[in-house]
């Protein structure tokens, strides 16, 4: 919404300067999003009227022009313009002038002949770009008075960006009841006649589409002259608000909705038959629009029609078959509300849009349409002559808007803004923004007036009086609050401490989006029932993960992509599955390493990282606790190079290679190596128990056994730790060996024991029982022997 500064201050006219007036209302909501001159700065232009006209002795194309710039004395002006004639009013440029450009003007001979100024266009003086010739100004211009003063050249254009549920302000009336609100000036409101009616012409109004138009006002305004010329100020003003002047009538309705807000429409009154129908569309109906646009209607677009055919897009454009030219002599106004739900969508349907329509789609004062019909026809009367019919106001009064009361509890007002309003400064604020209302105790009972279709809840009226207070009076204190430290139990390992322990470890840490593909789902975690998203932020991000793996293998093709040759990556997040009639959203790690095992280091050998790498980072962020790797399979790992991991006889995770159909999937140069574990079990922890440190030596006896080549050894430690006498304080694998010397099918293994007692130094016979213990468990369980 663009407007003239100048057209505004007519209606209210605060003390603030053109900057102040943005800045008031772009805080009060009503953005300025650009403010520019109505013409560049000059100076020394005053009006002149030219006295006589003669050739110029040296070219055919100039002429010596006497010019009275009212000072009292003619100046010889040298002209090349065409229209420059004897009695012409134009701008003239005097000595010492500055035009656009700095371009100064001085006393200069042109073909031998002195020229004591500048008779000037338009396109010299930067308001317009035409150049044909002089700008020619109505002859009761007063000559010698400053064009900028006379052309209000020093007004400001606004452009107002608005919100869609401030449709009131698309108007220089509802921007001028802002104003007054916001600054508590006078508002003087256009007067507008009540137009006699004169001639006996009257057109009726059937509402056939009573829910979307309750009201239509129509009148016939005979006698016109289509010809008259649009008044300069009235041409004026529809420039400076984005409208170019097409002829009076169209100019008069346009002029009146930038005034008041309300669309009209003016029918070339000869043109229609019958009643006028409001109603919708007949399917596959034609209607040739104003803008040369032939559409095919539909039935649920609104229509206004005479006893033929529909004549126009109701609130949007009208037709050129009932269009007013040159040559029409009686229109038909129309005014009109129409249900906003019955105009949005339309226009843009059709890939156009009308100020018509932007206006109608947000909602327009009901009220107002027999003020507007009363204006355009006073304005069309003086600009065009002709005679006024009576008004024809057709009323469906049960689908006009209605106006619910709302309520303010200034307690609610004061929890709100954070600040208490005083009885007396609410009702200050209520009668600045023109709001009606009544007391009901300490509440106030509000009727929102008909043009305010953004206040219907309580919450509307608490802002309209932040706007009104000022956003920046209200106060900003600082928060205050009672802070605590939270308890952080020794049996549980804080979040922070774990990220830290798993990036000291090399890692780092990815967040990854918890909405995945549904085909990311299948691969990695064999889920066929994923929880799906009833509203995807985009169409292959449909379901949420119940595995952290497809995140992290999206991460490492991004990486590889950049040339990375080692990635280590660990991610910390939700998983989400169904659980009976709810949902189960466990919290999960994640873990990834691809590449060397180490970075690349002029002093060791660079290898591949492999599954007993991560193996070993995991065992390092559960230790104390012992784990149990068993070999098993999962869907997104090797078979044979996965096991899950148990802690406790529990299942807690999975680790292993990644299976080779997705490495060829996901264009993998090699497999990584992952793995994925329940955080519960890593963030509990079990508390420490002292135990007495012995002042004794320890004994050291290494046992060499030959066992079967498929037994784990995990499951042999354990069992060696379990039914080992108390002495015994540690077992070690020290080494493995098959070959030579070995039976087939059979593999050495070879542990050292430690074992000392906190009481007494252990004899050999002690020492001797224990590792026969140990040694007979081997051979009761694992049909261990020996080794010789």
């Amino acid at each position: 919404m663009q407007f003239s500064e100048s057209w505004l201050r007519t209606f209210v006219n605060p003390a603030l300067s053109s900057a102040e007036l943005a800045h008031l209302l772009t805080m009060a909501g009503l953005e300025v999003e650009a403010m520019e001159a109505a013409a560049p700065a000059f100076t020394g232009v005053v009006v002149a009227e030219i006295v006589s006209v003669a050739a110029h002795p040296d070219a055919d194309r100039l002429r010596v022009c006497q010019v009275d710039a009212g000072d009292g004395a003619i100046r010889q002006i040298v002209c090349g313009a065409p229209n420059a004639t004897a009695g012409l009013k134009a701008p003239c440029a005097l000595p010492d002038a500055v035009l656009p450009g700095d371009f100064k003007i001085k006393v200069a001979k042109v073909r031998g002949v002195e020229s004591f100024g500048m008779l000037c266009s338009a396109r010299e003086l930067g308001i317009s770009e035409d150049a044909a010739g002089l700008m020619a100004l109505p002859v009761d211009a007063p000559t010698g008075q400053s064009i900028r003063d006379y052309l209000d050249l020093d007004d400001c254009l606004h452009t107002l960006k608005l919100t869609p549920n401030r449709a009131d302000c698309l108007s220089l009336v509802g921007i001028a009841r802002e104003v007054a609100a916001l600054t508590g000036a006078s508002l003087t409101l256009p007067q507008i006649p009540e137009v006699a009616f004169t001639a006996p012409q009257t057109r009726a109004v059937r509402l056939q589409a009573r829910v979307a138009c309750p009201r239509y006002c129509g009148r016939i305004v005979s006698g016109v002259d289509a010809k008259a010329p649009t008044p300069e100020w009235m041409r004026r003003r529809l420039l400076r608000s984005g409208l170019r002047s097409v002829s009076a009538l169209v100019d008069i309705t346009n002029y009146v909705m930038l005034t008041l807000g309300q669309p009209l429409h003016a029918f070339d009154n000869a043109r229609l038959s019958g009643d006028i129908h409001v109603r919708m569309a007949r399917t596959d109906e034609k209607l040739l629009l104003l803008n040369g646009q032939e559409i095919t209607l539909t039935d649920d677009i609104l229509v206004i029609a005479d006893a033929a055919d529909a004549q126009a897009m109701a609130g949007v454009m009208g037709g050129e078959k009932s269009a007013i030219t040159l040559e029409t002599t009686e229109v038909f106004l129309e005014s009109a509300f129409f249900a906003p739900a019955a105009i949005v969508g339309r226009a843009r349907r059709h890939n156009f849009s009308s100020d018509a329509s932007h206006r109608y789609e947000r909602g327009v004062d009901w009220r107002n349409c027999a003020n507007a019909l009363e204006y355009a026809s006073a304005l069309i009367m003086d600009i065009c002559g002709g005679a006024a019919g009576r008004v024809t106001d057709a009323v469906a009064e049960e689908h006009l808007p209605k106006r619910p009361v709302v309520r303010l509890r200034p307690p609610r007002l004061a929890k709100i803004l954070g600040t208490p309003f005083r009885a007396a400064e609410i009702t200050e604020f209520l009668t600045r923004l023109a709001l009606p209302f009544t007391r009901e105790s300490t509440d106030f009972l509000v009727t929102p007036p008909s043009y305010r279709f953004d206040i219907e809840i309580e919450e509307d009226l608490i802002e309209e009086i932040a706007r009104v207070h000022g956003y920046e009076n209200l106060p900003a204190p600082e928060p205050k609050g009672q802070l605590a430290m939270l308890p952080q139990p020794e049996s549980r390992r804080a979040l922070a401490r774990l990220r830290q322990q798993i990036a000291d470890r090399g890692f780092q840490e990815v967040i990854n989006y918890a909405f995945v593909p549904e085909e990311q789902e299948r691969d990695f975690a064999a889920n066929a029932t994923p929880v799906r998203l009833a509203n995807p932020i985009a169409s292959q991000l449909a379901v949420l993960r119940s595995s952290l793996l497809g995140g992290l293998i999206d991460n490492l093709v991004t990486n590889l992509k950049r040339k990375q040759s080692r990635v280590r990556l660990f991610e910390l997040g939700r998983s989400f599955a169904y659980a009976g009639d709810g949902y189960q959203q466990p919290w999960r790690l994640a873990i990834l390493a691809y590449g060397a095992q180490l970075p690349e280091g002029w002093g060791r050998e660079t290898r591949k990282v492999d599954f007993f790498d991560l193996k070993g980072d995991v065992e390092s962020l559960f230790a104390p606790a012992e784990l149990s790797f068993v070999c098993s399979e999962h869907p997104a790992l090797h078979p044979g190079r996965a096991a899950s991991i148990q802690l406790a006889g529990q299942t807690v995770g999975y680790i292993g290679e990644l299976h080779p159909q997705w490495v060829q999937k996901y264009e993998l140069p090699a497999a990584p190596v992952v793995c994925e574990l329940e955080l519960e079990a890593l963030t509990s922890r079990t508390l420490p128990v002292y135990t007495e440190v012995s002042r004794f030596q320890p004994a050291i006896r290494d046992l060499a056994v030959l066992v079967d080549q498929a037994l784990p050894l995990g499951d042999i430690l354990r069992g060696m730790k379990q039914h080992a006498p108390e002495q015994v304080c540690d077992i070690q694998l020290f080494d493995l060996y098959q070959g030579k010397g070995i039976p087939k099918g059979r593999k050495s293994l070879a542990f050292r024991i430690v074992m000392q007692d906190t009481q007494r130094t252990l004899s050999d016979a002690d020492i001797d029982l224990a590792v026969a213990g140990i040694t007979a468990y081997l051979e009761r369980h694992f049909q261990a022997r020996l080794r010789t």
